[in-house]
Order: structure tokens, then sequence, then C-alpha cells
């Protein structure tokens, strides 16, 4: 029952290995034990939500996991390249969140993945020191400006005996001992329980209590990696009494929240969220630490317990992540495709940012091309249009990272040619809407969206202050790109995650003629459109939509 923190900001250990189903090798530091078969990479530790810059969290109650999702402050290399070679309606609209880990935490590989297609960089805090991430979180900056430590893993054999323990030990742990940070583990667990590490990576059952320790066989092998998720079944029923207890934010976690809101990130993403609750403290606590703070705070989709207040996590959240991995631990595996659509629609429809995230290409951590059937995988999350895609392991500590990337970018633009050019456009209902300020906003956007739709357009111009109106936009989800304006640096960053959005940090005046003069002119001067080109220009400060040839 791991929780984990992750921050992300938008945009030095050697690479190394881990042993999986199909890994053969692992790196130095890993602890081998003979085995009959290796099953899947798990990893150890029960952990509490992570950070990133993009901050998450993940399975270990001890750690947060801050993933650092970076922002650019430029449309990447390839965004700006796309419009020339596959025309200004053939960009890529889906955006591509990467890990960031031993394999890609230098300036150079930072660089070609941000050129690659890169629009967030994530830092998961369980894993690391502090310095390395402030290392890491410093070069993405620095590429914003300009243009690992790790634990031991153990991997079990079959049948062995393990002892999980929540006591503290001074010095190495004895052999046979894996640590759970979670103070209520052996009083939870019953003999004959069966504890799933991260979804099926590794299986044992509970053979014996003895106070804080607890004796288990292992009866499934595999490779334990730190701050895995640990679940109790029982009688072959989850026991989700036992995930309940367990709290969603642990004060190792509110330290790398201050870490994070210290280094300036751009989002924290919450794992194990139960409630809104958790978002609405955590939001709170920003704004008393910083009041000046503008972090975006997004919920991990994951326990039975989230599904069952989604709807109102999703709307107390800045954005959602769909984490297949831990998710499939908790609900049958036939399951997760309809809940992921389901979970994308609603996010769609509350215009939150919605990324699906976990295993998409976890063949190419070892392997330079993917499975079939990971290609199908991602395809169908591009047709379900989510906002962004997320890479793990396979940008954190593969051997294949750029590739992995290019991978993700290749089928995103493949599948979104495929939707304009068919009649795959699908209809969204949106809820009724409610007189309001912002009630203008959104029949305005889906005014535009339509107008742009209709007459052909090729591009969308909108400006805005705080990023409310090029969200709503995002969400009618256009055929043509959007260029969003807007004179905030943080707004900008954290627009980069929606969907078909490519911002700028431009001065944006009351002057309608100025500012339509000063973004078209930059926007020719990147080749992003053309003299002749029909767009579509909105502004949430005017509330006027205006439609017009470039000169």
């Amino acid at each position: 029952m791991a929780h984990s923190l992750q921050f992300s900001i938008s945009t030095p250990s050697t690479p190394f290995r881990t042993i999986s189903k199909r890994i053969a090798f692992a790196p130095k530091g890993y602890i081998h034990i003979p085995k009959h078969r290796v099953k899947l990479s798990v990893r150890s530790e029960v952990a509490s939500p992570a950070s990133s810059v993009s901050v998450s969290n993940t399975a270990a109650l001890h750690t947060t996991p801050f993933p650092v999702l970076p922002s650019f402050a430029e449309p990447s290399r390839e965004t700006e390249a796309e419009p020339k070679v596959n025309g200004l309606r053939g960009t890529q609209r889906t955006k591509l969140v990467c890990t960031i880990g031993p394999a890609t935490c230098g300036l150079d590989e930072l660089e070609e993945m941000a050129a690659g297609g890169m629009s967030v960089a994530r830092i998961n805090m369980c894993h690391g020191e502090r310095e390395w991430h402030r290392s890491v979180i410093e070069r993405v900056r620095r590429i914003n400006q300009e243009k690992v430590p790790y634990d031991t893993s153990i991997v079990f054999q079959d049948a062995d005996m393990w002892t999980f323990s929540v006591r503290s030990f001074n010095s190495i742990l004895p052999k046979h001992t894996v640590r759970v940070n979670y103070d209520g583990f052996a009083e939870d667990v019953k003999v004959g329980d069966e504890i799933v590490v991260d979804g099926g990576m590794a299986r044992f059952e509970v053979i014996e209590k003895i106070g804080p320790d607890v004796k288990c066989r292992c009866t499934d092998p595999g490779l334990l990696l730190p701050g895995a998720n640990l679940t109790f079944w029982r009688d072959g029923r989850l026991v989700q009494e036992r995930n309940a207890m367990l709290p969603t934010l642990s004060s190792k976690d509110w330290l790398d929240i201050d870490f994070g809101i210290a280094e300036g990130v751009d989002f924290f993403a919450v794992s194990f969220v139960k409630s809104a609750e958790v978002i609405n403290n955590l939001r709170s606590y920003i704004a008393a630490r910083s009041c000046d703070s503008n972090i975006a705070v997004i919920a991990k989709i994951e326990t039975v317990e989230s599904l069952k207040n989604l709807e109102e996590i999703v709307q107390a959240s800045d954005g959602v992540m769909v984490a297949r991995g831990d998710l499939g631990a908790q609900i049958p595996l036939e399951q997760v495709p309809s809940v992921q659509e389901k979970i994308v629609m609603l996010c769609r429809q509350l215009h939150k940012p919605v990324i699906v995230a976990s295993q998409l290409l976890e063949s190419m951590i070892q392997y330079p091309i993917p499975t079939r059937a990971e290609v199908a995988d991602v395809s169908e999350a591009v047709r379900q249009q989510a906002d962004a895609l997320m890479l793990s392991g396979e940008s954190a500590m593969g051997q294949y990272p750029h590739k992995a990337l290019s991978v993700l970018t290749s089928i995103s633009i493949r599948m979104e040619q495929w939707w304009r050019e068919g009649t795959h456009h699908q209809r969204m209902t949106f809820p009724d809407i409610n007189f309001s300020p912002y009630s203008i906003n959104e029949e305005l956007c889906n005014a535009a969206a339509k107008m742009a739709n209709k007459l052909g357009a090729d591009a969308l111009l909108v400006y805005t202050t705080t990023g409310h109106m090029a969200s709503l936009l995002s969400r009618c989800r256009p055929t043509c790109p959007i260029f969003a304006f807007t004179p905030s640096m943080s707004v900008m960053r954290r627009m980069n995650l929606h969907w078909g959005l490519i911002p700028f940090c431009l001065n944006v005046s009351d002057d309608v003629e100025s500012n339509l003069n000063s973004s078209i002119s930059l926007l020719k001067a990147r080749g992003l459109i053309k003299s002749g080109d029909t767009v579509v220009f909105i502004s949430d400060t005017l509330q006027t939509i205006q439609v017009i040839n470039v000169p």
C-alpha cells in the first residue's frame, strides 16, 4: 500500500537495466537470487503519493515521488518543424510526458528529448536524492531559457521465504528481508492472505506473523524495485479496507512538496487520491506556503476509492492521470480499458487535461521496437483524444528512450491524421452551461471551434490571461492547431499539457489590433502560418470572435 508524490516541470547515474519478463540483465548493485523464472519488474516498499516537476505519487509510504513535467517557454523544435513538413493542420496535438531517470538526465539527453517532442518532464521523488532532483530541474529550466542515485532491487526465487517488516533497521537489512513503510501492515494482514506487488509483478503467501514481522513465501517470482504498491487479497478478493487506512500524503510527502514549491515546479501529481478533500487540502497548503504560486495539482486515479468519487476528484483537481498499472491491481484487468475511456471522456467534458500512463511501451525498456499490441494500445489512447501520453521506465531507465519517444510521436501523428481525414470526429456532449462569467467563454469557445471546423480554418488564436479559455477551446478538439498567447510564463507552461495547444508567452493588451499584429508577425516569422491563411481569433478579455485572412 505504498503511496508516492511526484511533480513536473514543463520539458548522474549511468543508464541501467532491470530484470523483467523479457529482460536478461540487471544493473550493478542489484541483488541476484537464483530463480526458476523471472516474472515481472516490481518495486519494493510501500510508498505514499509522489510529486514531480511534474509531481505524482506512487506506492511507498516512506517517500513521495515527484514527477517533473517540463513546460517549455516555446514550442519544441519538433513542433515548429512539423508544419513545414506535414502542413499546418498536420501538427501533433497529443502531448508527451517523459519520466526522467538515469537514461535521460543529462543535458544533451534532455535536449534531445525536448527536440523529439517531449512536452513535460516528470521526476519521481521515490527514486534518487534531493540534489539529483534539483540538478534535473535546473537542466530543464536551462533548456527552457535557452531554447541518479537509485535504490537496490531484489529478484525473488520461487518458493523462497521472505520477511516483510515494519521495523526500522539502523544497519543493512537482514538477508531475505524487505522493509514496509506502513505501520499497520503486520496488524492488518492475516495468515493465508496473498500479497500482490504492483498488480501482479510478484506474489507472496502469508505464512506466519511474528510481532512486526510477516513471513511470506514467494509464489510468483519477480523483481522488487523501490516504491512498490502492495495490495492484500483474501479468498480471491481485494481487501479494500487496507487501502482506505493508508494516508494519501505522508510526512515525507509534505517535505517533498516544500521542495517542489521552492524549486518552482509546474505540477504536483498526487497518488492514491481517495476524495476531493485531499486535493483541496494540498491546494490550501500550497497557497499558504507561497501566495503567488501557480502550481497545478494532478490527481492520479489508481484505486477503487478514487473511482467511486471520480467526478468530485476531477472537479477539484487541475488534471488527472490514469495510472493503469496500480489501477489494474485493484479492478479486474478486463475492466481497465473501459474505465480508462470513461475517465478520459469525463475529463474532457469538465475541460481538465488527462494523462494516460503506465506500460505504454514497456517492451522498449529492453527492445528497440514495440510490440504490435503496445502500438494498438497507444493508438486507442490517441483515438480517445487523451491530452497526453506518459512514458515511465521507457524513458527513465530504458535502453532506447529516444526511440520510445519517437514511436509515441509517430503513432500520435498518424492516428490524429486518420481522425481528421475520416468521419471519426466524435460528438462530445458537454454539461449544461449555467449562466456565470465563465458560461459566456464556454459558448464563445464552442462557437469558435465549430466555426473553424466549418470554414476549414488554418489556425485558432486565443488570447488568455489565466489559461481557462484556452482549456475550453482545447476541450472542443478542433481540427486545426490552437496557438495560445498569455502574458504569464507559469500559465504558458501549464497550457503545455493541454491537447492541441501551442502556447506562447506574449504581452497581451486591450488593443485587439495590436495583439493580432504581434501574434501574426511572430507566427509568420516561425513559419507556422503564411499569407492567405484563414485564422479564427478569440480573446477572454474582450470576449469576441473574429475571422481574418493573414495579410
